[in-house]
């Protein structure tokens, strides 16, 4: 078998800079599209993106060539640059990421999840939904380094 083929999914999630909402619904289309056009360019197709104001959900394939740590960087750098042109000036992206593995048969699932995003915050928090993936994922995490 001489290809190297692969199809993994990823839902990503991370917050701006301390959870401030920088970004408005003004500035909104703009990041997303210009964060899908980042990622296509790496490879990376996104399938949903939802950005609010202190955090993003971000549906895509990993490429074979990038780890998660990679991609995450290589889309987070330019995003951050693209929105100090056209929102606040002190945007950043925190440091850390979640990343969680999406199987082919629940696409539909994380898509309407992701879609329904406004509607889903105005019962719960950033924090509390994401706390809520690390506990779903079995992913072991210690509050005083989860938020930065």
């Amino acid at each position: 078998m001489p290809q190297s083929l692969a199809k993994v999914y990823l839902h990503v999630i991370f917050s701006t800079k301390d959870r401030t909402p920088f970004v408005s619904p003004k500035n909104k289309p703009t990041l997303e599209a210009y964060l899908v056009s980042v990622a296509f360019n790496l490879g990376i197709y996104t399938e949903e993106i939802y950005i609010n104001p202190d955090h993003l959900h971000w549906l895509c394939t990993l490429p074979r060539t990038l780890t998660i740590a990679d991609m995450i960087q290589k889309v987070k750098i330019p995003s951050s640059n693209k929105m100090t042109e056209i929102g606040p000036k002190e945007f950043h992206w925190q440091k850390g990421y979640g990343a969680f593995s999406v199987s082919q048969s629940k696409l539909e699932i994380v898509k309407k999840y992701i879609q329904n995003q406004e509607i889903h915050h105005q019962h719960m928090s950033f924090q509390e939904e994401y706390i809520k993936f690390l506990e779903e994922y079995g992913i072991d995490y210690d509050t005083k380094y989860v938020w930065d």
